[in-house]
């Protein structure tokens, strides 16, 4: 857990260039040399071949979404402040799937398959209704 509470990860060396570029309002992904294939969370390697020819690409920031759940209680700082919000899983434009937040949106109005467009808050990807 970092200093600002529990939605904020750890960055170490290798997932810098994520968190650098996302402070800097950029959605980066992994993807493979090997099979062509995007993916996410970042890794060393595939996911898919398991080749560890993969290198960061600068996303679309486009999603469509999944599926959501409106969050009403969390305890853990800094969540229970902004209750209720969206917690989600998005299909990036690229292909993979995302676990992220809606947010400027009535949740009531949401629907699988809307369309939604990467922001950023304090550094964390979020997405909002295009």
């Amino acid at each position: 857990m970092s200093a600002e509470g529990f939605d904020r990860p750890e960055t170490d060396a290798f997932t810098r260039p994520y968190w650098d570029a996302a402070a800097d309002g950029r959605l980066l992904l992994r993807r493979c040399r090997d099979c062509g294939r995007a993916h996410h969370y970042p890794r060393e390697f595939c996911p898919h071949c398991w080749s560890e020819d993969v290198d960061w690409e600068r996303a679309s920031g486009r999603a469509t979404l999944y599926t959501w759940s409106v969050v009403h209680r969390n305890d853990l700082p800094p969540f229970h402040e902004r209750t209720p919000y969206v917690a989600a899983v998005v299909d990036l434009a690229e292909g993979p799937r995302m676990m992220t937040e809606v947010v400027d949106c009535d949740a009531a109005a949401l629907r699988a398959g809307a369309g939604l467009t990467v922001t950023f808050r304090v550094g964390v990807p979020v997405f909002r209704p295009t």
